[in-house]
């Protein structure tokens, strides 16, 4: 008897609920009437036109190839043929304490980026790792670096 009890309390309910006929907007959604005055709202009104921004193909980026080492195309070489990561591998080029030097992104989270010199040795690295502030060995890195290039992006 009680189950019975609520059950139909609980059909009760839930009829009430659908017979409100809530009507829910998309920012895609036209306004329902008139327009909107820019100057008194804080949010843009809705727009029937879609708001997507149209994202760069990674496989269409320039890449600056200008006089890469040996060692730097080995490098290339060596990160195309292990799986893919996410985010991909970007190698850029800078002038950091009067020298060019590479960078090599780390592939998530936590992981320290690497910063060669022109020779390809490792100077340091620059970010990532627990604190996100690298092994420390060059914390004027991002504040002092210079000539941004990108060299390679792994777009597979």
């Amino acid at each position: 008897m009680k189950l019975s009890t609520f059950v139909a309390g609980a059909a009760l309910l839930l009829s009430a609920a659908c017979q409100q006929q809530l009507a829910v907007q998309t920012p895609n959604d036209p306004p329902n009437t008139g327009t909107t005055n820019p100057t008194t709202t804080l949010t843009p009104s809705p727009t029937s036109a879609a708001t997507n921004v149209p994202v760069p193909d990674a496989a269409v980026a320039t890449f600056d190839t200008t006089a890469r080492p040996p060692w730097l195309e080995a490098r290339i070489q060596k990160l195309s043929t292990q799986e893919k990561l996410n985010p991909p591998i970007q190698i850029l080029r800078y002038r950091y304490r009067n020298q060019v030097v590479y960078y090599e992104t780390a592939p998530c989270c936590d992981q320290f980026t690497t910063l060669y010199d022109s020779r390809g040795r490792v100077l340091c690295k620059p970010d990532g790792g627990l604190t996100g502030k690298g092994d420390g060995n060059c914390p004027d890195f991002t504040k002092e670096r210079t000539e941004e290039r990108l060299v390679w992006q792994d777009a597979r």
